[in-house]
């Protein structure tokens, strides 16, 4: 049982968990090495570095300081959050317990370019096997995606859908199946229905009948984890107060996925009172 977890690495998070330690507490940060700051050749806007930075040197360095405070640091994926005794975040290895989560792992991914994807949004079209898994007992399902997230997402519907297919959309699978989900690794041409999911279409113009399609695509978007608990987004962000706070007790979030400037100052101050907020909040549920 942690204190606080943060999720994502960038400078966000980091900053975070940097606040987060050095007001006492036990803080895990949890994701891979796959922050916006790493595809920076040089920051030159960003306070202290007169001849500019590197983005791998930065990011490296965040990393460095929060370990010398005690910060766990574990390069795992985060393919889930939800609530039991206390807020969990499930990653590829394991799930992870904490008082207080920060949601730090920057910007959703684009919705991936498949005919009639966007057209069925919310019409048999979902990114949320958790929130939505339900309304698919005994149907037919699909998730498209060939990692982690994908695998997570097939494991959740499969105690409730009648069958569940991973579309790999022409890739290999990355991870081991579980038993009981099938997996077609021929590329997607499109999703077809008219008020409402009814097939996929294959490239070589085969129908695999299906319910609903849901989109796991690389790894789990901050928002679609957000939603799995209950959190309020609007678009492809976070819904937050002045506190970077959610409308989930314990569930903060900061950086690119919340409102605001895409630049690491503005994700530094965010972290910090993510993780400040964060604190008094651990403190509170601890003295109940």
């Amino acid at each position: 049982m942690y204190d606080l977890i943060v999720a994502g690495k960038g400078p966000a998070g980091i900053s975070a968990a940097i606040y987060g330690a050095r007001a006492g507490l036990r803080v895990l940060v949890l994701g891979m090495d796959d922050s916006a700051l790493l595809r920076a050749h040089t920051i030159e806007n960003y306070y202290g570095f007169p001849k500019g930075i590197s983005g791998k040197d930065l990011f490296e360095a965040g990393i460095a300081q929060a370990k010398e405070l005690g910060v766990e640091v574990k390069t795992e994926e985060v393919v889930g959050l939800g609530f039991t005794e206390a807020l969990t975040v499930t990653t590829n290895v394991e799930s992870y317990q904490a008082y207080g989560v920060v949601l730090a792992l920057g910007a959703s991914r684009k919705t991936p370019n498949l005919a009639g994807i966007k057209e069925l949004e919310g019409k048999g079209v979902s990114y949320c096997a958790v929130c939505d898994g339900f309304f698919y007992r005994q149907k037919d399902v699909g998730v498209l995606g060939n990692g982690e997230y994908a695998l997570h997402e097939a494991q959740a519907l499969l105690p409730l859908a009648s069958s569940v297919t991973i579309f790999t959309n022409g890739r290999p699978m990355a991870v081991p199946v579980a038993e009981g989900i099938m997996v077609e690794e021929r590329p997607l041409a499109a999703v077809r229905g008219t008020e409402s999911v009814e097939a996929v279409e294959l490239a070589d113009g085969t129908k695999v009948a299906l319910a609903g399609l849901f989109v796991a695509e690389g790894v789990a978007g901050v928002v679609d984890l957000a939603k799995k608990i209950g959190a309020e987004t609007t678009g492809a962000q976070i819904v937050v107060d002045e506190r970077m706070q959610t409308n989930v007790p314990g569930l903060f979030a900061c950086g690119d996925c919340v409102p605001g400037l895409y630049q690491v100052a503005k994700a530094v101050h965010d972290g910090a009172i993510a993780g400040l907020e964060a604190g008094k909040w651990v403190r509170s549920q601890k003295e109940a």
